[in-house]
């Protein structure tokens, strides 16, 4: 997921009466097999269309209304089949996917191979404006239904063909390996006739194929999810369902679960780490996911992209003193980085642990030569942009800039921009505006390599906003897609990375972890590796 806006002032006008309530009243809460989760949730900033939903709170519901050809196991990340019996190739560029049997949505409708198909034609077409329609740009025709500029001259992807109830083929147009390992990520998840003979309706009240169903939602307030007893997959819910309440403060989160108005908080604010242990003892959950800070810079700006330059960034990611900053701002919650991706994808899914070598070491003397030698910082100041509104940003941005400026022996080399909203924030980034760096972040779309890297640095890449180029780097990657094993993939995805360590495009900072606290009422309670709580799998006691 591209964005991930935490949430937090707790909005409690629901239209239906809840199994169990919060907010200081309500029904007695029921315990056992059928007893109800309640959880923070931020409202997500999209309608819940599987090929419309790229930020953590609308992935959350889809995690729990959906199941796709493939579901990444949530304590491994494993890429695992789920509808899909079997995805076969001889060339890595067509694909054969035969579905599984016995499955339908909530509604009864049978869930076949042109659940697929349908839905992934509706996602990339570009009249339907969904956010996640570049994930389909790997499939024969995208161009064709969803070009750069100008209108559409096909409504469905070419490289997609049905051949019976339960088979369908794709044809990329590149050869890509570990393509069916993104099958996982919801963009990909199948879609019922309802989606399209009834569109508002669906969206006021989603139908999927997972073990919760949509209950009751009142957009800004609240969303009530229940178990659905016939769900046919393995990961049935171990409770009753879900109450999600929207919050605007993750701080008025945290007291209502101290208060027994909640029994999860899946954020924990960075005002209440040094609290959290005392507070909740084993029931805080910090964990590693796959998110990682990095600092990005604008290669639209010629000083900026200039070849010398590669040694100013080298020698500003020298003078980031990591281990001092995840320590004393972020309480061992973040883990400096050693490379561009994250340790939960394990050296099966291609993390090499201090592959980024000397550059991303603290070493002050060295920084300042660095920086000497490449000409020093363009303009004379790095200013780092980052918004205001959400994630604590100004104290690790302080402290960064306080970093290098130590080493620069400088009080004003490095100086952070607050920008007041994300959506400002964004805007300025995506209409290149930023003349300095900026904060930046990735949560993984799905567990591997080419997630972190292709999206983010291939040359006109849909996340590379820094508009950085390189024809080594861009061949490298292509190699990799093009590798017919697994191995072979992953080693030379990660050569592309040394290319990232020679040139520095952005410099990584930490990698993030997942944190959550829990009430005494549940149980069993987990982050997946992206960091979202594996609701079916609490309990209530």
């Amino acid at each position: 997921m591209r964005g991930a806006t935490r949430a937090g002032g707790i909005a409690c006008s629901v239209v239906v009466a809840l199994t169990a309530t919060s907010c200081g009243g309500g029904e007695e809460l029921r315990g056992g097999p059928d007893g109800i989760v309640r959880s923070s949730w931020g409202d997500p900033q999209n309608p819940l269309e599987p090929a419309n939903t790229n930020e953590v709170q609308g992935g959350k519901v889809l995690d729990m209304i959906f199941r796709g050809l493939k579901r990444y196991d949530p304590r491994t990340g494993a890429a695992t089949d789920m509808l899909a019996e079997r995805i076969g190739t001889r060339d890595n560029q067509n694909f054969t996917v035969t579905v599984k049997d016995g499955w339908t949505f909530s509604n009864g409708e049978k869930v076949t191979a042109r659940s697929f198909v349908d839905a992934w034609n509706y996602g990339a077409l570009l009249k339907n404006n969904q956010k996640n329609a570049y994930f389909f740009g790997y499939i024969d025709g995208y161009a064709k239904v969803h070009p750069a500029a100008g209108p559409a001259t096909a409504k469905t992807l070419s490289g997609l063909r049905v051949v019976d109830d339960r088979t369908f083929t794709v044809r990329l147009s590149q050869k890509f390996s570990l393509w069916p390992d993104t099958l996982g990520y919801p963009a990909f998840a199948p879609l019922p006739r309802a989606f399209f003979t009834d569109h508002a309706g669906w969206l006021a009240k989603p139908v999927g194929n997972g073990p919760y169903t949509v209950d009751s939602y009142t957009q800004g307030a609240a969303m009530s999810l229940r178990r659905w007893d016939a769900y046919p997959g393995p990961d049935k819910a171990r409770n009753g369902g879900i109450d999600l309440q929207v919050y605007t403060d993750s701080n008025t989160a945290y007291t209502d679960l101290m208060a027994g108005n909640l029994d999860l908080v899946d954020d924990v604010p960075a005002a209440q780490l040094k609290n959290v242990e005392a507070d909740l003892g084993p029931r805080y959950i910090n964990t590693p996911a796959g998110i990682i800070q990095t600092l990005a810079f604008p290669f639209y700006d010629r000083k900026w992209a200039a070849r010398e330059a590669a040694k100013v960034r080298q020698g500003l990611s020298m003078a980031i003193n990591r281990e001092q900053i995840t320590h004393q701002i972020f309480r061992e919650t973040r883990t400096p980085a050693s490379d561009w991706t994250s340790p939960v994808l394990g050296a099966h899914g291609g993390f090499e642990e201090g592959l980024c070598g000397a550059p991303c070491e603290f070493d002050a003397a060295r920084a300042r030569k660095l920086i000497q030698e490449g000409g020093g910082i363009p303009g004379g100041r790095l200013t780092i942009t980052y918004n205001a509104d959400t994630g604590s940003h100004k104290e690790w941005v302080d402290a960064v800039c306080n970093s290098i400026n130590r080493v620069m022996d400088d009080n004003k080399a490095c100086i952070g921009t607050p920008v007041g909203t994300f959506a400002d924030f964004r805007g300025q980034v995506t209409r290149q505006r930023l003349t300095g760096a900026w904060r930046a972040g990735w949560q993984m779309d799905y567990p591997l390599i080419q997630n972190f890297l292709q999206p983010l640095y291939y040359t006109d890449a849909s996340s590379n906003d820094g508009k950085w180029s390189s024809k080594k780097f861009d061949g490298l990657v292509d190699r990799a897609n093009a590798e017919s094993d697994r191995a072979g993939a992953v080693s030379t995805f990660q050569d592309a990375e040394r290319v990232l360590a020679e040139q520095m495009p952005v410099i990584p900072l930490w990698y993030q972890n997942g944190s959550a606290g829990y009430s005494e009422r549940v149980s069993h309670v987990a982050l997946n590796q992206f960091s979202v709580p594996v609701y079916e799998g609490i309990r209530v006691k």
